[in-house]
């Protein structure tokens, strides 16, 4: 999510691109450092709205927030979990999501896609196993899991740490992890992240 000290001027996600465009370099963007997810969506939010912000690599998630709290830099690409309780302090304001819909735990708050349209930043953590596992089992596995994702208390859980369920087949996921491979390779590509 696109979250933002409440003292900085942008209250909404179009103010904060038509302010970045008119003070380019001026806004500076945490992340727990060079090719973390954070740090990516913001390369890709810089890229699809032609804006120049700056990175500010930390070494932890918990010293950027520190940061942005205090008002050192402007802005984070956060996940959910990490912010959400500094949200809804009022410590940080959150301009929308990042995810392609809104967040049950934050229904009032928009999509970054909303503004831009085809942004989506969001992790689909899975479970792998070694490439010449049986089919056999790799099915019993998916099915067992997919189970285990629809109950109910499961669900409530991983929605409560900001989570969306995706119960999909042995190809789905292989489809999605190949289409996000391209996407963020894209991504890496544009923004000249090297690993450090």
């Amino acid at each position: 999510m696109l979250v933002v000290n409440p003292s900085f001027s942008a209250k909404t996600v179009p103010e904060f691109i038509v302010y970045a465009k008119a003070n380019p370099g001026k806004i500076n963007f945490a992340s727990p450092g060079i090719g973390t997810s954070i740090h990516l969506s913001g390369e890709l939010f810089k890229m699809m709205a032609d804006v120049n912000l700056v990175h500010v690599p930390y070494r932890a998630t918990a010293m950027a927030l520190n940061d942005l709290i205090s008002g050192r830099v402007e802005a984070i690409f956060d996940n959910l979990p990490t912010s959400l309780e500094y949200i809804r302090a009022g410590t940080l304001r959150a301009l929308a999501v990042t995810t392609t819909s809104r967040s049950e735990l934050l229904p009032n708050i928009p999509t970054v896609g909303d503004f831009l349209p085809g942004y989506e930043a969001s992790a689909a953590p899975g479970i792998g196993a070694p490439r010449n596992t049986p089919v056999e089992i790799i099915d019993k596995l998916n099915r067992e899991i997919n189970v285990a994702l629809a109950d109910p208390k499961v669900k409530a859980r991983l929605v409560d740490l900001g989570g969306t369920v995706l119960a999909l087949s042995p190809s789905d996921y292989g489809k999605l992890n190949a289409a996000e491979i391209e996407k963020w390779a894209k991504v890496v590509k544009f923004s000249g992240a090297r690993p450090d």
